[in-house]
């Protein structure tokens, strides 16, 4: 059985398409989602919806409780440190995460900024350890990412005001949102990364019509992918 962390970060509520002044980047997730579940009906869904309520910025509090050793922790760091734990908790868990994440003046929300926070925990999803070599994806030496435990991918859904933000396409060096997105979670141990954006949002019309169908139809084809490539490795090898 496959899991899926679904996380909204739009404040918008509702889908765009279905309700006024809907989320772009939520019709993108949702339909994502809906899909994944039409090829394997029992698949475990968790969700998190940080547009409606964010994580907590980190504190001072925060940084002086996540530093502490685990075994010399007060009831009151633990109280700090509950909800990074939770967030943390649920990437440890999935084999995918669905992140509907707008760009927002050329980076993410900070709703979704808070949550990369919480999530790069050390002893949790990241570790340093001088003995330790190369890190896989990322070319820092010590660095233990404590999620390259098994292989897991992260989909980023995206919307854009503007357009050509892409790779190789004259905007690409303003986009910093799936640039920063990739490297915190490769740095965790997160190696798939993709990626799908609806851009025109702000022209409107049949500019943003065009773009929404065409990210729709490669959802469908991500999602297909992404499945059977799941499927083959839950399957039990031959003896």
């Amino acid at each position: 059985m496959t899991r899926l962390l679904h996380l909204d970060a739009s404040p918008r509520p509702g889908l765009a398409g279905t309700h006024q002044h809907g989320s772009h980047t939520r019709r993108l997730t949702h339909h994502f989602v809906s899909r994944w579940r039409a090829l394997e009906p029992n698949v475990e869904i968790i969700y998190r919806d940080i547009g409606a309520t964010p994580p907590q910025l980190i504190s001072v509090e925060w940084i002086k409780a996540a530093f502490t050793p685990a075994q010399n922790r007060s009831e009151s760091m633990l109280t700090v440190l509950a909800e990074s734990d939770t967030l943390a908790n649920e990437v440890i868990q999935a084999d995918i995460l669905v992140l509907g994440v707008p760009l927002y003046n050329f980076g993410p929300p900070a709703a979704f900024k808070a949550w990369i926070d919480s999530i790069i925990s050390m002893g949790r999803t990241i570790d340093y350890d001088k003995k330790y070599g190369t890190h896989p994806y990322l070319p820092f030496e010590h660095y233990l990412p404590l999620l390259a435990d098994r292989p897991r991918h992260a989909v980023m859904l995206s919307a854009r005001g503007g357009f050509d933000f892409d790779p190789g396409r004259p905007l690409a060096a303003f986009n910093h949102l799936e640039p920063s997105a990739r490297t915190a979670l490769q740095f965790i141990g997160i190696s798939g990364f993709h990626n799908i954006a609806i851009e025109h949002q702000e022209e409107g019309g049949e500019a943003l019509a065009t773009s929404t169908r065409n990210a729709l139809v490669r959802i469908d084809r991500l999602v297909q992918r992404l499945h059977d490539e799941v499927t083959a490795q839950q399957l039990p090898h031959s003896a």
